[in-house]
C-alpha cells in the first residue's frame, strides 16, 4: 500500500511540475477562451461548445457543428461577459471549424504561424472563469492539409466538457482548436491559422450547411461579391439574412446604390413609405451613380403606382426623368416609356418603343411585347399586333423561354378577339405549361369561354371543374357549367351542378334559372318553372321569356 501512495505522489508531483514549467505567456491565452451555447429557433438548447477569440473586435473561432440548426448563439467570456453572435464569416464542415463575431470587445490570443512538430511540448487551455484548468501533452503526429495548414494528433485523454478549447504553443500561441476523436483515445486539433482563414463569398448562402444556420452570413468585403451575396440574399426568402445582408452592405459600400435600393424595398414592402423615401433621397445625396440612383428610385414607385398602394405615376416619371438627364440611357428612356404607357399615352409610349428597337443593343422580345401592347391599346389590327407577339416569342432566347409565357398570353387574348379561338386556346395552354400550372380559377374561365367558342366542348367542361375546384364559393363557374352541359345535352349532370349553384348563392338569379331549365329537361316540368319563377323575382331578364316558352 506503502508503494502506491509513493507512485501516487511520485505522478501528481511530475504532472505539478509541468504545470510550473510552463511558460507564462501559455496560462495568457486563457483570458480569450469562451464557451458557446447555440439555442433554436424555439428558444430550447442546442448545444454547447468552447472557442477562442482570435481578434479584439468579437472575432473568434470554434467548432461549428453547435452552429448546424441554431437560430441564436450566445457566449461567455473568461470574464464572465455573456456577448451574442451577430454574424457567421466562414465555415468548413469537413474539419469542423467556424469563424464568426460577436458583439462586444474581445481579448485576442495569438495564432501561431509556425506549425508545432512532432514530440514538441502543447497545452490544452480550458475555460475557466477563476482558474482555467491547464493541461500538458505532446505532439504525437502531424498532417499536412491543403499544403500550408497543419491538422494535429496528441495522445491525451482530454478532461470533459472541453471541445473547442485551444491548443497552445511554448510562446502561449495557437496551433489548434481540440476535436474528440470517434475511433480513439486521442484528440485532434484542426490548425486554428486555417479557422481564422475561414470566409464567406456571394455564392455561400447556397451552401447547405449555411442553409441549416439561422444567423446572418458576415458580409465579403470584395464589392463585387458583396454585391453578389445581396442578391442571393434578396433571393433567399429569409427576411433576417436579407435584411443583415443589405444592412452590412451600407455600411461596407456607403457610395454604392446597391444597398439603399434593398433597404427602401424592404421598407415599401412594410408599407413604411417615409422611410422608403428618406432611403433613397439618403441614395441620391451619397452614392456615386446619380443617375442609378434616380432611375431605382423611380422604378419603385412605378411598380408601386401601379398596384395602386403608394405613388403617383407623375412622382415616378419625373424621378426617370432625372434620372435620363443626368445619364441619357436607354434603359432610363426605356422607364420612362413603360410609366407614360401606363399613364395611358400609348401612343407616345409607342413612339418611345420603337425609337429604342432601333439600337440593336437594346432590341429586345420584352421591346416587342411592349410595342404590340400599345398597338392592341391603340386598336391596331389584330395581325399587326400579332406579328409583333410572333417576333417577340421567335427571338426569346430558348433557354430562357419562360420569359415568353407573358407574350404567349397576350396572344391568345389577341386570337380570341380575332374569333381564332382554337389557335387562342392553343396559346392560353402553352402559357400554361411555361408557367408551369401556376395560373388561377380566372385563367381556366377565360379558357373556357374560348373553348366553348371553338366548340371544345369537353375542354372546356374539363377548364371549368379546375376553376370550381380552385374557387369553389364562385357561382358563375358552376352556372357557366351547367348552362354548358345543357348544351351538350347532359341534363342530369347539369341538374347537380346548378343545384349546388344555388346552395352556394341563393340570392343567384341565373343559378335558379339553370336548375329550372334542368328540372324541365329532365321531366319535372312543374319544379322546373318554380325555380324559373324565382330567378325572375331575383332580377333575371331572362326568366319571363323562358316561362312564357315552357308553360305552353
Amino acid at each position: 500500500m506503502k508503494k502506491i501512495l509513493i507512485i501516487s505522489h511520485f505522478l501528481i508531483l511530475s504532472f505539478s511540475q509541468s504545470l510550473h514549467a510552463q511558460p507564462a505567456m501559455v496560462k495568457n491565452v486563457a483570458k480569450s477562451v469562451f464557451t458557446l451555447t447555440t439555442f433554436k429557433a424555439d428558444g430550447s438548447l442546442l448545444a454547447s461548445s468552447h472557442g477562442v477569440f482570435v481578434g479584439n473586435e468579437g472575432e473568434a473561432v470554434s467548432d461549428l457543428k453547435p452552429f448546424l440548426g441554431a437560430a441564436k448563439a450566445v457566449v461567455v467570456d473568461a470574464k464572465g461577459n455573456k456577448m451574442d453572435v451577430t454574424r457567421i464569416m466562414g465555415i468548413n464542415d469537413i474539419y469542423d471549424v467556424a469563424r464568426f463575431r460577436v458583439d462586444g470587445k474581445t481579448t485576442p490570443a495569438p495564432i501561431a504561424n509556425v506549425a508545432s512538430t512532432t514530440g514538441q511540448d502543447a497545452w490544452l487551455v480550458t475555460y475557466g472563469l477563476k482558474s482555467p484548468q491547464i493541461v500538458a501533452t505532446k505532439v504525437k503526429s502531424v498532417e499536412k492539409f491543403m499544403d500550408k495548414y497543419n491538422y494535429y494528433i496528441f495522445g491525451m485523454n482530454a478532461p470533459d466538457n472541453t471541445t473547442g478549447c485551444p491548443y497552445v504553443n511554448m510562446y502561449g500561441q495557437v496551433i489548434g482548436l481540440l476535436q474528440m476523436s470517434q475511433t480513439s483515445f486521442d484528440t485532434h486539433a484542426c490548425d486554428a491559422a486555417f479557422a481564422r482563414s475561414l470566409s464567406a463569398n456571394g455564392f455561400s448562402l447556397n451552401d447547405a450547411n449555411y442553409q441549416q444556420i439561422g444567423i446572418p452570413q458576415a458580409m465579403p468585403t470584395d464589392e463585387n461579391q458583396a454585391r453578389l451575396m445581396l442578391v442571393m440574399a434578396a433571393q433567399a426568402k429569409d427576411s433576417l439574412k436579407y435584411v443583415a445582408a443589405t444592412n452590412d452592405f451600407l455600411e461596407l459600400f456607403p457610395a454604392a446604390t446597391d444597398g439603399y435600393n434593398n433597404r427602401a424595398l424592404i421598407e415599401a414592402g412594410a408599407q413604411q413609405w417615409a422611410n422608403a423615401d428618406e432611403t433613397m433621397k439618403n441614395c441620391i445625396r451619397k452614392a456615386n451613380d446619380k443617375d442609378e440612383a434616380h432611375y431605382n428610385y423611380a422604378k419603385m414607385m412605378y411598380n408601386y403606382a401601379v398596384s395602386g398602394l403608394h405613388w403617383s405615376l407623375d412622382e415616378a416619371l419625373a424621378e426617370a426623368n432625372e434620372a435620363y438627364k443626368a445619364k441619357p440611357l436607354p434603359i432610363y428612356q426605356h422607364l420612362q416609356a413603360q410609366i407614360i404607357y401606363a399613364k395611358g399615352d400609348y401612343q407616345q409610349a409607342l413612339n418611345i418603343f420603337e425609337q429604342l428597337s432601333k439600337d440593336k443593343n437594346f432590341n429586345t422580345p420584352e421591346l416587342l411585347y411592349e410595342q404590340a401592347q400599345c398597338k392592341h391599346s391603340l386598336k391596331a389590327p389584330g395581325e399587326e399586333v400579332i406579328t409583333l407577339l410572333d417576333s417577340a416569342i421567335n427571338t426569346t432566347d430558348t433557354l430562357r423561354f419562360t420569359e415568353a409565357a407573358p407574350y404567349f398570353l397576350t396572344r391568345a387574348q389577341v386570337y380570341d378577339e380575332m374569333g381564332k379561338y382554337r389557335d387562342a386556346v392553343f396559346d392560353y395552354s402553352r402559357y400554361e405549361y411555361l408557367v408551369q400550372g401556376r395560373v388561377n380559377a380566372p385563367f381556366y374561365y377565360v379558357r373556357a369561354q374560348a373553348e366553348v367558342k371553338g366548340k371544345l366542348y369537353q375542354q372546356a367542361i374539363s377548364d371549368l371543374a379546375r376553376a370550381i375546384i380552385l374557387a369553389p364559393q364562385e357561382p358563375t363557374y358552376y352556372a357557366e357549367m351547367a348552362n354548358l352541359q345543357l348544351r351538350v345535352n347532359k341534363p342530369d349532370d347539369a341538374l347537380k351542378i346548378a343545384q349546388r349553384c344555388t346552395e352556394i348563392a341563393p340570392d343567384y338569379p341565373d343559378g335558379y334559372m339553370l336548375l329550372g331549365l334542368a328540372q324541365i329537361q329532365t321531366k319535372k316540368k312543374s319544379e322546373g318553372l318554380a325555380n324559373l319563377q324565382k330567378a325572375k323575382d331575383l332580377g333575371s331578364q331572362q326568366a319571363q321569356a323562358l316561362i312564357d316558352k315552357y308553360s305552353k
